[in-house]
């Protein structure tokens, strides 16, 4: 095939029409049942307007901090996941022995199942025979000993921290890609001009892997803002009434119970969340991108 060529557009109706099926067309069907009452408990289906998002808006109940739980989440393992990716990235871009068994170990935790990390670290942090607390009795460090998924001061946090352990190796893995990529002229070009490591990261490494970290951003937002599993398996949205509850774990609940148009309402936020937020990281991550 002829790279230059020019090809007419007919040559994408496949994929575009596969594409419009499976994915387009499902969505607007789900934003369109977003304006009913369709439940579980009627046989009738009726539009109701704007009442199924009113019901979510309302002061009245959880789904204001079930959206901000969603937001809080995304944006601090975000920020997280992406500092600390880029520290082991450059760490583990340096000479040192053993280097692709260390990448495979800090990689380790993104391969397994998120649903399996949350069951670990659910018996791990276990607050009566939880293998941290009983460590932290064992030196003598009793005060350290928390109830870390039971108690709402603590319960999100810890959930973040799992899900930035299991994270931030995946992340990390891309930025080496990036850095790898960097060429080693402008390298050599700056220590000929004395520049030291810190000067070499600000002025060449950060600047160039700004497309690369722009990649990660946008992959960490949407997961964080459809995140699920995690939340699923080590709170379940507890403790207490909604204080880690998440847009799709209140989706899961709603689809339990039979309230599918609220559900589907849910979803319709989460998705216009992701296309905002998504769009915008782009546009100010991409903005100040430096080309080789």
């Amino acid at each position: 095939m002829n790279k230059k060529k020019t090809y007419p557009l007919y040559f994408a109706a496949g994929a575009l029409i596969v594409y419009t099926v499976l994915f387009v067309l499902p969505g607007i069907i789900g934003i369109g049942y977003s304006f009913t009452n369709w439940s579980a408990y009627s046989d009738q289906l009726k539009f109701t307007g704007l009442d199924n998002f009113k019901t979510i808006f309302s002061a009245d109940e959880n789904y204001l901090k079930i959206i901000g739980n969603t937001l809080q989440f995304t944006v601090v393992t975000t920020i997280l996941k992406n500092v600390f990716g880029l520290m082991l990235a450059v760490l583990l871009t340096k000479s040192i022995k053993c280097l692709n068994l260390h990448r495979g170990i800090m990689f380790m935790p993104s391969v397994l199942s998120t649903l399996i990390i949350g069951m670990i670290f659910k018996s791990i942090l276990d607050p009566a025979h939880g293998l941290l607390n009983t460590f932290f009795r064992s030196v003598g460090l009793d005060f350290l000993a928390q109830k870390w998924l039971v108690t709402s001061e603590l319960a999100f946090g810890s959930v973040m921290a799992v899900d930035i352990w299991r994270g931030t190796g995946y992340i990390m893995t891309i930025l080496i890609a990036g850095i790898l990529a960097i060429s080693t002229t402008y390298y050599e070009a700056a220590g000929i001009d004395g520049a030291n490591g810190w000067q070499k990261f600000r002025y060449i490494t950060f600047p160039l892997l700004l497309p690369t970290l722009a990649t990660t951003t946008v992959l960490n937002i949407i997961y964080g803002l459809k995140v699920f599993d995690m939340i699923y398996a080590l709170t379940n949205g507890g403790p207490g009434k909604a204080t880690t509850e998440v847009l799709y774990t209140a989706v899961f609940k709603k689809f339990g119970t039979g309230q599918y148009a609220v559900g589907t309402a849910l979803s319709s936020v989460m998705f216009v969340f992701m296309v905002i937020i998504g769009f915008f990281m782009i546009r100010v991550m991409t903005k100040g991108e430096v080309e080789e």
